[in-house]
């Protein structure tokens, strides 16, 4: 009897030594495929970052304010646009406001939430952005600045794809 017991408890928890095995080889193989990557393409990473950066910022700041008749998308901002030109853009757009401000700050959070959340059909996308909308008025200037730096770093690798 002790051993139909252990054997059923041993059958029973297969499935689970398994799955976490699974998702040991998983973790690790996930792991080696991202310091790949890192090393493959870390310095275009950190090269774009910036870029994408300004380009959030003068696509939300724009929005906003419509300082150019142009409806950007972001994507072109990025890729094709220089980036003097853009930078340039954004400062007459930004006005007295610097790159380093809390409204520019602003701006390239609702920028690069829009990009991220553009799949989504337009009315949950609107929804959502007013949810993020409020967030960055809660959120301290420490939490606004590392959500852009996630946000831009997570879009930047995006873009060299």
């Amino acid at each position: 009897m002790k051993k139909i017991i252990l054997l059923m408890f041993i059958f029973c928890q297969f499935p689970l030594f398994y799955a976490q095995a699974k998702q040991t080889n998983s973790t690790d193989e996930a792991a080696q495929h991202h310091a790949w990557l890192k090393q493959k393409f870390g310095k275009q990473h950190q090269t774009l970052i910036p870029k994408v950066a300004v380009a959030d910022m003068l696509y939300a700041c724009n929005k906003a304010r419509q300082i150019e008749p142009v409806n950007y998308q972001l994507k072109d901002l990025v890729i094709n646009m220089d980036k003097t030109r853009l930078a340039e853009k954004l400062v007459l757009c930004l006005g007295e406001d610097t790159l380093q401000s809390d409204v520019a700050i602003n701006f390239g959070l609702l920028g690069c939430f829009e990009e991220q959340l553009g799949h989504l059909p337009e009315v949950e996308q609107q929804q959502k952005m007013a949810l993020v909308k409020k967030a960055v008025l809660s959120l301290s200037r420490a939490e606004r600045q590392k959500s852009l730096t996630q946000c831009v770093s997570q879009q930047a690798i995006h873009y060299l794809q």
